[in-house]
């Protein structure tokens, strides 16, 4: 399970409005029938227009600078493990949206008149997607980009023989340029991946809009990083405050495996991906002590989120050289922030 909080983005060509954003998210929408087509819904309702979620989302903004976002998006990215257990991608993630929202109030250290806060204090919109493709972040991408520039360079001059500005042996050249098309290290369905192809498989995540306001429109309801939980001194008192991300992302995790029977691997855990970049000696201490088969997982998880493997794992922690630690960090860092680990 990965997921992201990112505020609205303001400046440039987005405007304060909820517009862009929705508009992105029917996207895949485009040439469907309307039966076929994956609509808004809400913790009570099904089939909300993209017009009435605009509509909401910028209606609920009272008294925010200009300078401040207006909405939250959250994406929710299930492994490929995770999505197997569920009988019905759409209604089941819908389903799993419900509950996740019930994390997410209950992760804010606030009270609205005097109460803890709860899911109806707050206004979200959420969309199904079933497709995703492969981004410039990606490692596949990354890792073919020298062929890619080598073919590219290759197509020119061949276009530049085609056209007289150059002389040369096109059915050569385009011989290398097949012999690189192949050799590229990242293959899918027989071709080289590139950027903007669909990915194979099963792609199916949660796209998640919510106002910063309450559903009262007068309180202010932040998850960003500089609203993180913390302790103030109020009236004498120390009263903690803000959005603690640590246990909405654990509580997330759980309601999935509670929601759906999911036996968690201990590499798929929040808790063993934070300990794996902050302290990879303690991760990996943990790792060695799992049973045999999960141990055999963990590595086969661990192999499939674009993390560079060394050809040989350590068994002993005595084993484990500082270049392993630094290799796997970094291959954990550039998968999480590629938004994609793909587990």
């Amino acid at each position: 399970m990965y997921i992201t909080i990112t505020p609205q983005k303001l400046g440039g060509t987005y405007s304060q409005s909820s517009a862009d954003f929705v508009g992105y998210l029917e996207k895949e929408n485009q040439g469907l029938e309307q039966e076929e087509m994956e609509n808004f819904f809400n913790q009570y309702g099904d089939e909300i227009s993209a017009e009435e979620v605009v509509k909401d989302i910028d209606g609920n903004g009272a008294k925010l600078k200009k300078t401040e976002p207006k909405f939250y998006s959250i994406t929710v990215s299930p492994s490929k493990y995770e999505l197997n257990r569920l009988q019905n991608s759409s209604e089941d993630l819908k389903k799993y949206t419900r509950e996740l929202m019930k994390d997410y109030v209950a992760s804010f250290n606030r009270e609205i008149n005097g109460r803890p806060i709860n899911i109806d204090d707050i206004k979200y919109y959420a969309k199904i997607e079933h497709q995703r493709t492969f981004k410039g972040t990606d490692i596949q991408i990354r890792e073919n980009q020298p062929y890619a520039t080598k073919i590219l360079q290759l197509k020119t001059e061949i276009r530049n023989v085609e056209e007289g500005r150059k002389e040369g042996n096109i059915k050569e050249m385009q011989s290398k340029l097949a012999k690189l098309e192949k050799e590229a290290p990242h293959q899918q369905d027989g071709k080289r991946i590139v950027q903007g192809m669909p990915k194979v498989g099963n792609q199916s995540h949660i796209h998640i809009i919510v106002s910063r306001k309450d559903a009262s429109n007068s309180v202010s309801l932040s998850p960003g990083s500089k609203h993180k939980a913390s302790e103030v001194e109020m009236h004498g008192k120390n009263v903690k405050r803000g959005f603690d991300r640590d246990k909405f992302f654990e509580r997330a995790e759980k309601s999935f495996d509670k929601t759906f029977g999911y036996q968690r691997n201990f590499a798929e855990t929040y808790k063993a991906r934070k300990d794996f970049i902050k302290n990879p000696k303690v991760y990996f201490a943990s790792l060695m002590k799992l049973p045999t088969n999960e141990k055999a997982l963990a590595f086969k998880i661990l192999g499939k989120t674009g993390i560079p493997m060394m050809s040989s794992i350590p068994v002993t922690q005595a084993q484990l050289a500082m270049k392993v630690f630094n290799r796997l960090r970094r291959g954990v860092e550039v998968a999480i922030k590629s938004s994609s680990i793909g587990i």
